[in-house]
């Protein structure tokens, strides 16, 4: 188990100023582990746990208001939505003078899927995404030290149990079952009733796009559909966190660029599944294995430092130049461009970009480890694992 200390501070500091916080993500990305642990660190005991999935605490909160109110400490809500009902109760409670209990809430599902969650508890709660493990977390943690994770990372994706399986054959139908359950079991509890069946045939057709512009006509055409519907289907797979919508960066008017949003699935492991991949050397020859690296980089770096989808861009433009990363932060402009190749070059598209976005710096993301070393002016190459080391903001 590999505790990641670093959210049990920031869950810290969220209390500090807010009564509620939803912790969120996937699910099996291991939101209980984090809640217990850190109810354990919690000082202002008693604290206590309802799994709202477990029908016996289900039956604890039978009358909410009563049990609910009586509670101090901290209360740990798992699986909030579940019971979409008790967020109103949670408006009145988080409005106590003085505040006898704290609220920490678990969800599977994006603060829009919630139903009546940002609007009820608006300017009480402070949401908290939790993503599956990065390559940073585990070279930094006690079991990462002692292994070279980047390859099983890429693989195998960051889900916990998918990650640290015994074998790759385990890894693998984690994965397979972790699909399935997710079709016909969660989101039919979010209150989405859609067939399972064409929802797979989406998800898979949507592996096969991992990395590229979106083009709803050409989906809606295959799976026979209006592009309204398949882009409500992409909306599903965002606000479970299984896929990500990079929108493009506009420049200048007068230039050819382009507008569609790229789009990426979160996981490199439920993307190597959908796409019949099992093993590294499978993986080095689909032909989605560039995209494959591009996609995994771009959440570590997401992750590396809290960015959120609003700060990150992608830029191409028709003539073929094109930047795979830009991050807007704090007036400063950073790209990124990922290359899986342990010796990267320069490129023109570099130097477009470079000069279009009036970039501070241009790193090239590689594969490896070690320093980051000097290409230009203001263009460096970084290895995988040294990304920790970067300051950016």
């Amino acid at each position: 188990m590999i505790i990641r200390h670093h959210l049990l501070k920031e869950l810290t500091a969220r209390f500090t100023h807010f009564p509620v916080v939803a912790l969120l993500g996937p699910r099996q990305v291991g939101k209980t582990t984090i809640a217990k642990a850190f109810g354990a660190s919690w000082k202002k005991v008693p604290v206590t746990h309802f799994d709202l999935e477990d029908p016996d605490d289900l039956a604890r909160l039978a009358d909410p208001a009563f049990l609910l109110k009586s509670l101090k400490g901290l209360v740990v809500l798992d699986e909030i939505q579940q019971r979409p009902d008790l967020f109103p109760l949670l408006r009145v409670l988080a409005d106590r003078k003085p505040l006898p209990a704290r609220f920490l809430i678990l969800g599977s599902a994006a603060p829009e899927l919630l139903k009546n969650s940002s609007e009820t508890l608006a300017g009480r709660v402070s949401f908290l995404e939790l993503p599956v493990l990065s390559l940073t977390e585990l070279s930094s943690s006690a079991e990462g030290k002692k292994k070279n994770w980047l390859t099983t990372r890429w693989v195998r994706g960051g889900f916990p149990r998918a990650l640290l399986a015994k074998n790759s054959a385990l890894s693998h139908e984690w994965r397979a079952a972790f699909i399935r359950t997710y079709l016909e079991r969660d989101l039919p509890q979010l209150g989405i009733t859609l067939s399972a069946v064409t929802l797979r045939r989406f998800w898979m057709m949507l592996a096969h796009y991992h990395g590229q512009t979106w083009n709803g006509n050409e989906l809606a055409r295959s799976l026979g559909v209006s592009d309204k519907t398949v882009s409500h289907y992409l909306d599903i797979l965002e606000g479970t966190f299984m896929a990500l919508r990079l929108l493009p960066w506009s420049t200048n008017l007068k230039k050819r660029e382009v507008k569609a949003p790229k789009v990426y699935l979160t996981d490199s492991g439920i993307l190597h599944s959908l796409l019949g991949v099992s093993d590294q050397e499978e993986l080095l020859g689909h032909p989605k294995c560039g995209a494959s690296w591009e996609g995994l980089m771009i959440q570590e770096i997401m992750q590396q430092w809290q960015l959120s989808p609003r700060e990150i861009f992608f830029w191409k433009l028709h003539s073929g130049a094109e930047l795979d990363l830009l991050v807007v932060k704090n007036g400063r402009r950073i790209g990124f461009e990922i290359k899986l190749t342990n010796a990267p070059s320069i490129t023109p598209s570099m130097k477009s970009a470079l000069e279009a976005l009036q970039l501070h710096h241009l790193y090239v993301v590689c594969y490896g480890e070690g320093k980051t070393w000097p290409l230009a002016k203001k263009i460096s190459a970084v290895p995988a694992k040294s990304l920790s080391m970067l300051k950016i903001n």
